[in-house]
C-alpha cells in the first residue's frame, strides 16, 4: 500500500465526483457488477475475467495478504466507476516489474478520470521496489493508450491475436512500458525524489 499518499482521496473530473480507496472484502460484489456493466471488450486486456466472481474473491484475498495493491473509485451514488491493481511478483525472474491494470467506466471517457485515476494508480507504483512498469491494452483503446504515453510509457510489443472474445473472435493486445530509472525525474514529479 501507498506510504505517501493517504485514502480515501476525491477526483473531481468535470462534473463527476469520485471517492477512491484501497479495494476491500467488500466491495467484491460491486465490481462484479462493475464489470458486468461495461463492454467484454474493454475487460479483454485483463489477465483473467473480473466478472467472475471467483476471479474477484481471488483479487481481493492477494489484496488482504498484501500481494497486490489495489484501488476502487465509486461515484456520488456509491456505484463503482473504475478499479486499478498493481501485479508484482516477487518470486519471478522479474521482481523488479509492476503491471498496472486499470479499468474505468466508459461514462467517464474524455472526463479526465481516467488520466488522474491513473495517477493515483502510479503513485502506488512508484512506492513498489520495482524499476519498471508494464501496461497491457487493445490497440484502439486510443485514450488509454494516449494516457500512457502522457506518462512516459512507449510500446515495446503487439501481440497479435492474443486474446479470444466470447463468440471466439481474437484480438491484438499492445504492451507499453516505463522504465522508470531512465525517466529521471517521474519520482520527483510525484514527490517522491
Amino acid at each position: 500500500m501507498s506510504q505517501t499518499v493517504s485514502y480515501p482521496r476525491t477526483i473531481v473530473a468535470k462534473q463527476h465526483r469520485m471517492t477512491v480507496r484501497p479495494l476491500a472484502a467488500h466491495d467484491a460484489d460491486d465490481i462484479v457488477a462493475f464489470a458486468r456493466s461495461i463492454p467484454a471488450h474493454d475487460l479483454l486486456f485483463l489477465l483473467r475475467d473480473i466478472r467472475n466472481p471467483k476471479v474477484v474473491a481471488a483479487w481481493v484475498e492477494q489484496v488482504e495478504r498484501g500481494q497486490m495493491a489495489s484501488l476502487v473509485a465509486h461515484d456520488a451514488n456509491g456505484k463503482v466507476v473504475g478499479c486499478t491493481a498493481l501485479v508484482r511478483d516477487e518470486l519471478s525472474w522479474s521482481p523488479h516489474v509492476a503491471e498496472i491494470r486499470i479499468v474505468v467506466d466508459p461514462s467517464l471517457r474524455g472526463s479526465g478520470f481516467g488520466r488522474a485515476f491513473t495517477q493515483e494508480c502510479m503513485a502506488q507504483a512508484l512506492d513498489l521496489p520495482v524499476t519498471k512498469i508494464v501496461a497491457r491494452l487493445t490497440p484502439d483503446q486510443a485514450g488509454a493508450l494516449k494516457v500512457f504515453e502522457d506518462m512516459g510509457f512507449v510500446p515495446e510489443a503487439l501481440l497479435r491475436d492474443h486474446v479470444r472474445d466470447a463468440e471466439g473472435e481474437t484480438h491484438d493486445i499492445a504492451i507499453m512500458a516505463l522504465n522508470i530509472d531512465r525517466q529521471g525525474g517521474l519520482k520527483s514529479a510525484y514527490g517522491m525524489g
